[in-house]
């Protein structure tokens, strides 16, 4: 997946968790190479979490270093903090916090860092700001934000075009953006950093793989049959239940064809404060 990592994904793991520091985060990583050479004892704040896997490879990047990993949802942390210890990685705390209200001083941190979360904020820009402050003059803001308008999906079954002009409803619908890759560089802007100060670029996701395409249609027909974009689609008036049981059809037979492929284009930005 992404970025072509070496890594091999469990079949058991979800979507979410074959994301790591190397297919998530290659644009960070030379930066974190280069600080670490000159500041072993590197401190990285991740923001939004989730289950963790990209804040323990980053982690593991900074032996001699630190990483705070901060999340919204208590059970989300619990199960990165199993995953860390299952993974022996001792060189990371796990935290409840908001990335709108971060408990910590300014200026506390090397690097700050955040993947697929402003996409979902219905202000990322003041979410941008409040990084900004926890990370220390000199030091890194990192972000990569999909962009769903430029999904591009092979076979594009009915089912499956339907479904992408659902989760681009959706995204909008609760308060985030489906174009967010894009924005990055002008979310950045709004929210202070300087022009001069920012660097932006693209990357890719792809699942092309057997092993990787299972993982991810598996779980897309999971959430389309049950969780909160059932409901909201139903409740929205998007789809019915029978569009939405197509959708998650056609990402099953999706699943077991030989030439399916999926993208999906990525925007990224590091802003030196």
């Amino acid at each position: 997946m992404a970025d072509q990592s070496s890594q091999k994904p469990a079949a058991q793991w979800t979507h979410h968790e074959i994301r790591t520091a190397e297919n998530s985060a290659a644009y960070l990583l030379p930066k974190i190479q280069s600080i670490k050479q000159v500041n072993p004892n590197l401190t990285i704040l991740d923001v939004g979490a989730g289950s963790g896997t990209i804040s323990i490879t980053l982690a593991r990047a900074i032996p001699d270093g630190h990483v705070t990993a901060t999340d919204v949802k208590t059970d989300i942390l619990l199960r990165a903090q199993a995953i860390s210890e299952q993974e022996c990685v001792k060189n990371i705390e796990f935290l409840e916090a908001d990335v709108f209200k971060l408990p910590f001083a300014d200026g506390t941190f090397d690097i700050t860092h955040c993947h697929q979360v402003l996409c979902h904020l219905k202000d990322p820009w003041d979410a941008l700001r409040e990084m900004l402050r926890v990370t220390k003059p000199g030091g890194l803001v990192a972000a990569r934000e999909g962009d769903v308008q430029t999904e591009c999906v092979w076979p594009e079954t009915p089912g499956l075009v339907k479904f992408h002009d659902f989760i681009a409803k959706f995204i909008p619908l609760s308060g985030g953006s489906a174009m967010a890759g894009r924005q990055l560089l002008g979310w950045a802007l709004k929210a202070g950093a300087q022009r001069n100060k920012v660097t932006a670029s693209f990357g890719t996701w792809s699942f092309c793989e057997e092993a990787e395409k299972k993982i991810w249609a598996q779980q897309m027909a999971k959430i389309i049959r049950a969780g909160r974009i059932r409901d909201t689609g139903l409740k929205s008036g998007f789809s019915t239940e029978d569009e939405l049981e197509e959708m998650a059809k056609a990402w099953e037979e999706w699943e077991g064809t030989d030439d399916a492929t999926l993208a999906m284009m990525h925007g990224e930005i590091i802003v030196q404060k």
